[in-house]
C-alpha cells in the first residue's frame, strides 16, 4: 500500500463509501463528556454500536440452534445504555454501514477498554464484497451486570489490502448476511 493506513481507510470512505458515516478522526470527548473512542485510528477504525439491543434471555427454556434460532430467546431493548446480565450476551449492529472492496478483508475485534471489564466481542471478518450494517456479538464473562455504551466504540475493524481482488466476493456468491441493516439473526 503506497498511502499510510489511515490516508488510505480516509480515501476509501470518503471517494468510495466504504464507511458511511465516516468520522476522520479519533472522537474521545462528546460535548465535552468522555466517551469511549471511536473513529479512524492508525490503522483501523473504530466503529460504534447502534441503540437498539437483542438481549439473550432463558425465560422461555430455549436451546440456541443456529440452524433453527428461536427469537424468543432474546428481549428486545433499546437505549444509550444496556445492562447485560452476567455470563452472557447481547445482539447489537454498528451505527456504521461498510462497503468492503474485492480487495480487501476487514477482521473486527472487540476495544480492550470493554475487553478489560470482561465483555468480549465476537472476532468476525467482513470479507471482500460485503456490505451492511455489523452485527455484534457482545459476551459479558462476567458474574456481575455489565453495561455497554449506545452511540460510543465497541469494536475496532482492522483492513488488509490484497495484492489483486479476490475471484469471488461475497457478494458474488450472494451471502446470506449480504446488505443487512439491522440485527441479523443467524441464518442456516
Amino acid at each position: 500500500m503506497s498511502l499510510q493506513a489511515d490516508k488510505w481507510i480516509r480515501k476509501m470512505a470518503e471517494e468510495e463509501g466504504m464507511i458511511e458515516p465516516f468520522v476522520d478522526t479519533q472522537v474521545r470527548y462528546v460535548e465535552g463528556k468522555k466517551v469511549i473512542s471511536y473513529g479512524l485510528s492508525s490503522y483501523g477504525y473504530d466503529l460504534r454500536v447502534a441503540s437498539e439491543f437483542k438481549v439473550f434471555t432463558n425465560i422461555n427454556n430455549t436451546v440456541v440452534d443456529p440452524k433453527n434460532f428461536n427469537e424468543s430467546a432474546f428481549v428486545n431493548y433499546e437505549g444509550s445504555e444496556c445492562i447485560i446480565p452476567p455470563n452472557s450476551f447481547a445482539l447489537a449492529r454498528s451505527v456504521e454501514y461498510f462497503r468492503v472492496p474485492r480487495d480487501v478483508l476487514v477482521v473486527c475485534l472487540g476495544k480492550s477498554t470493554y475487553a478489560r471489564c470482561g465483555i468480549i466481542v465476537n472476532v468476525t471478518p467482513f470479507e471482500p464484497g460485503w456490505e451492511g450494517t455489523v452485527t455484534l456479538e457482545i459476551s459479558n464473562t462476567t458474574p456481575l451486570p455489565a453495561k455497554v455504551y449506545a452511540g460510543e466504540g465497541l469494536a475496532q475493524v482492522l483492513f488488509y489490502k490484497g495484492a489483486e481482488a479476490c475471484e469471488t466476493s461475497y457478494a458474488d456468491r450472494q451471502g446470506k448476511y449480504m446488505n443487512q441493516t439491522g440485527i441479523t439473526l443467524p441464518r442456516a
